[in-house]
């Protein structure tokens, strides 16, 4: 058992992840977002250095996480007497940012902190400097929201189970490990140890938990998957090497409310989403269809059903939508800051700008990819003070939905969604985490007879196969 002072208390949940974890040389910490996980980590290799069985840390996590763990994390809980020095990556060829990566080879007896982006890891460069980082120290190598790994096709995910061998301990962080079915978990598994899961390679894996039939396209033949089995096997697996830790059974947080409000397509949008449909289905009967050509009819097809049409020479066309009129009236009957999400840079402009001629300019702020860091910074710390006229919030998920907080608002609204199940649990939490005194509502705005039904009932299944596999209770409450 883990007995030291700590700079911060862990709550009794942290203690629990920690004492079973701490000298493990491989684990996952499975702990929702706003349970402390980052914290476990940093008293876990703060334990480790003292005992001397490591001298290096290297944390990988995504664009907007990372700058948490250097500018917060970090600071707030390693113990002030603690000789540590952290640098966070950049790929910068200036000759100052050589400077201070090369103090990462200073002081064998420090503790040496790189955090990184997850990103560097499919860069020549960055690869390499990892290399020569984990080989001359003794190190904890960390990887936070771990499903960013789980594509055992891709260069980044190849490079952290490479480089993984080389590190004395090896922890994965996420609240979601499940996102799109039960093979994400073979490669964050992979990266921890080959044999946690028993499987040699991701097909033997897939063929024991996956259901699959032969298919033909284009003259070859290839397997597809049509359903899960094993889940309660997986599950079994898993508890061998994790830690799973919900909010609801270690936080005292309101509760969480799930409202829909649904909308029909205007006559404009049902005339160009039936030749929408027509053109994709005869794109089918040619053959020769590839998984881009689908995605994009999708996105095409959603699109039209949030009020507008993407043109073949660039550029779009407005069509009447009752999607901005039905937000406009959520609004006025909702008190208090709020946030919105919406999918496309179009809505979120679209949204802006009635917002702001109906409650003045200073009441909205935007966080989505063509506003700058610092402006980003500003909305936060804006939206967060109770005192500042900015109630309204809205973003999209794809930047928004790690990493900040932004707990003034109890009402979250989806204008829009997306398949990504991660994005929109992440983006839930942004509300709904330590600091929230009250319930939050979320109030997800649908077209019926639309892709935007199937959406949601992607999520939905999604949602249903992860709590399988992590053993848990299914949703209940959730938009059926």
């Amino acid at each position: 058992m883990v007995n030291f002072l700590f700079k911060t208390e862990p709550y009794q949940h942290q203690l629990d992840a920690l004492n079973i974890s701490y000298d493990k040389e491989e684990f996952a910490l499975f702990m929702e977002m706003g349970c402390g996980k980052s914290k476990v980590v940093i008293d876990n290799f703060v334990h480790l250095y003292r005992e001397e069985k490591i001298n290096g840390v290297l944390i990988l996590a995504p664009k907007g996480v990372y700058d948490t763990w250097y500018s917060k994390e970090i600071p707030n809980h390693i113990p002030d007497e603690i000789n540590y020095h952290t640098v966070k990556w950049s790929n910068a060829n200036t000759q100052k940012n050589k400077k201070l990566l090369a103090t990462l080879s200073e002081e064998p007896e420090r503790l040496n902190i790189l955090i990184m982006n997850i990103e560097a890891l499919s860069t020549k460069k960055g690869t390499q400097f990892v290399t020569d980082f984990l080989f001359k120290r003794k190190c904890m190598f960390v990887v936070d929201e771990s499903t960013t790994i789980k594509n055992h096709k891709a260069k980044r995910t190849i490079n952290a189970v490479r480089l993984g061998k080389y590190a004395y301990y090896k922890r994965i962080l996420t609240g979601s490990p499940v996102t799109k079915s039960p093979l994400d978990l073979y490669s964050q598994a992979y990266f921890l140890d080959p044999s946690l899961l028993g499987f040699s390679s991701y097909f033997s894996f897939r063929a024991r938990y996956a259901n699959l039939v032969d298919r033909s396209a284009n003259g070859r033949t290839f397997k597809q998957v049509v359903g899960y089995k094993n889940l309660t096997e997986l599950n079994e697996s898993l508890l061998k090497f994790s830690s799973r830790v919900l909010k609801k059974d270690c936080l005292d947080l309101p509760d969480k409310v799930y409202l829909k409000r649904t909308i029909q397509m205007t006559d404009e949008q049902k005339r160009v989403y039936k030749d929408l449909q027509k053109q994709a289905k005869a794109l089918l009967r040619t053959g020769t269809v590839t998984i881009t050509h689908v995605i994009t009819q999708i996105i095409r097809l959603h699109q039209v059903s949030c009020g507008f049409v993407g043109l073949d020479g660039g550029g779009l066309t407005e069509l009447p939508s009752q999607r901005l009129p039905e937000l406009m009236e959520i609004l006025e009957e909702t008190d208090g800051k709020v946030i919105i999400w919406a999918n496309y840079r179009h809505d979120i402009q679209k949204i802006q700008n009635e917002l702001t001629k109906v409650y003045g300019e200073e009441s909205v702020g935007t966080y989505y990819g063509d506003v700058k860091q610092e402006r980003r910074e500003e909305v936060i710390n804006q939206f967060q003070n109770p005192e500042s006229p900015m109630r309204f919030f809205v973003g999209n998920t794809q930047t928004g939905g790690y990493g900040i907080t932004l707990t003034a608002a109890s009402t979250v609204i989806y204008y829009s969604n997306n398949y990504d199940l991660e994005k929109r649990l992440q983006s839930e939490d942004r509300a709904h985490r330590i600091g929230q005194v009250n319930k939050v509502t979320y109030i997800d705005i649908v077209c019926e007879r639309t892709v935007d039904e199937k959406i949601v009932k992607s999520l939905r299944q999604k949602q249903n196969i992860a709590q399988t596999v992590l053993g848990e209770e299914k949703w209940k409450d959730w938009l059926v």
